[in-house]
């Protein structure tokens, strides 16, 4: 590739100043040459060289206010930022119309938490600047700090409407609209962008997250399509356009957009994972079965990858390769109560009732309070004999779902099961009355407790109320 002359007389410096470096021999340079220098080091995180370049620099040419406003920049890198105002000052004296001094000034505040300052230097550089992009980005960012983040917008708008190509002030822009809820008004200004600027890879990614985050995924779908068709190695883009195949249930076109993502970089866990999921809705077990053991090779630490086989042999009805498959996930993240959930009604189909109890329990320790949840606990604890644990399960229960007939029966067949037939009597009222027809809980699961003539009574007596 042909270098312009601008990089060729920079490569020539730089080469020029390490050579120099290495042989002693002091070279001139003049100081825009130095600042170039300076600032490459400092953009390759070579703070050394930068402060022995400036060293150089300053000794050459000592009243360059180039300079002297990267030795600030530095100070204000190394958290000097006394001695950086004091010079700063200096500099304002001599030229008080270089837009550097408050663009400096306005970093020196930013340093100190003190953004509303900042965000007053930067407009009075907005008057002396040629760079109205560059100054306008610098305030939106002082303007995030303050979590202002309507005013934050404006200015990266008007900094796009200085330079379109600006992507850091693109993604600031979409990611203000996003917090502020604003995804519709986000999508407007994104057309409106790309009708300016129609080769924009990143506003047409950009308008396609937003459309899937609406659910507008035909729409999504377009657009990463077009940056696609812009940038065909855009990663980011098929990955988006392959969860949004998903979400139409176009699970091949899904698959296609996946192993473009493997093309491209090296296979992700999670590509393997959504690919195999995408083959097990199109009923390809075996390949769904071949990806969800190709992503636990990837990353053996993805749970959900061991969970994605787990759920596939739960499917087939493979209780024990279920379980074995449970494990592994719950070895790697053992306070996950959907994964404790599953492990226990694993078990459950495994005639397997203490483990069963115990995953159940875990469930629930770790937040899982769905209805069904406690009621398989509740069973099972039963059937294992353990009638009061059942009843302080069942109490506690109740806390959630105080006017639950499902948890009201099983009360009133528990007590009947210890003899406390005055709570019994009291939560089997509370239960006819809440559904009188799911009575036939108490048929189901305390045979013992329905043939007594005493609760066909009380039933009947309700019944007649």
């Amino acid at each position: 590739m042909q270098l312009s002359n601008e990089e060729e007389d920079y490569n020539l410096s730089l080469s020029k100043f390490e050579s120099m470096l290495k042989t002693n021999k002091v070279l001139f340079f003049d100081s825009e040459e130095f600042e170039e220098i300076i600032l490459h080091y400092i953009d390759m995180g070579k703070a050394a060289l930068a402060k022995k370049a400036l060293k150089l620099a300053l000794d050459q040419h000592p009243k360059s206010t180039g300079l002297k406003l990267v030795q600030v920049e530095m100070l204000v890198y190394d958290d000097k930022l006394e001695i950086a105002e004091k010079l700063l000052n200096e500099l304002y004296a001599i030229e008080p119309t270089n837009e550097e001094i408050y663009i400096q000034k306005a970093n020196i505040c930013s340093k100190r938490d003190q953004h509303e300052k900042a965000v007053e230097q930067l407009i009075i550089a907005l008057q002396f600047t040629d760079d109205y992009a560059d100054v306008y980005n610098l305030i939106g960012m002082e303007y995030l700090f303050m979590d202002n983040l309507e005013l934050a917008k404006e200015s990266f708008i008007k900094c796009l409407e200085e330079d379109f190509d600006d992507q850091s002030a693109l993604y600031n822009v979409v990611y203000c609209f996003e917090f502020l809820d604003q995804n519709q008004e986000a999508i407007t200004y994104l057309t409106k962008y790309i009708d300016k600027n129609p080769y924009s890879e990143i506003a047409w990614h950009q308008l396609g997250r937003l459309h899937y985050g609406v659910k507008e995924y035909q729409n999504a779908i377009r657009a990463f399509d077009y940056a696609t068709l812009i940038d065909d190695e855009f990663l980011g883009a098929f990955m988006e356009k392959a969860k949004a195949y998903e979400r139409l249930k176009k699970y091949a076109e899904a698959i296609e957009s996946y192993e473009r993502t493997i093309e491209l970089d090296d296979a992700t866990s999670y590509a393997l994972l959504r690919i195999g999921k995408c083959h097990e809705k199109l009923g390809n077990k075996a390949l769904a079965l071949k990806y969800f053991n190709k992503t636990v090779h990837e990353d053996p630490l993805l749970d959900k990858g061991w969970i994605a086989i787990t759920d596939f042999y739960v499917r087939q009805k493979n209780y024990q390769k279920a379980l074995f498959y449970v494990n592994k996930a719950l070895a790697i993240d053992n306070q996950n109560r959907l994964y404790w959930k599953r492990f226990a009604s694993i078990n459950k189909q495994l005639n397997f009732f203490e483990e069963a109890e115990f995953g159940y329990r875990k469930a629930v320790e770790f937040g899982d309070y769905q209805l069904d949840t406690w009621l398989f606990w509740v069973d099972i604890l039963q059937f294992l004999g353990e009638f009061e644990s059942a009843i302080q399960t069942l109490l506690q229960a109740s806390e959630y779902f105080p006017e639950e007939n499902e948890i009201e029966y099983r009360l009133a067949g528990l007590y009947f099961m210890i003899q406390d037939n005055t709570k019994a009597k009291f939560h089997l009222s509370n239960a006819m009355r809440l559904n009188f027809d799911n009575y036939i809980i108490i048929e189901d699961l305390f045979p013992v407790v329905w043939t007594k003539k005493m609760v066909q009574n009380y039933i009947t007596k309700h019944k007649k109320l």
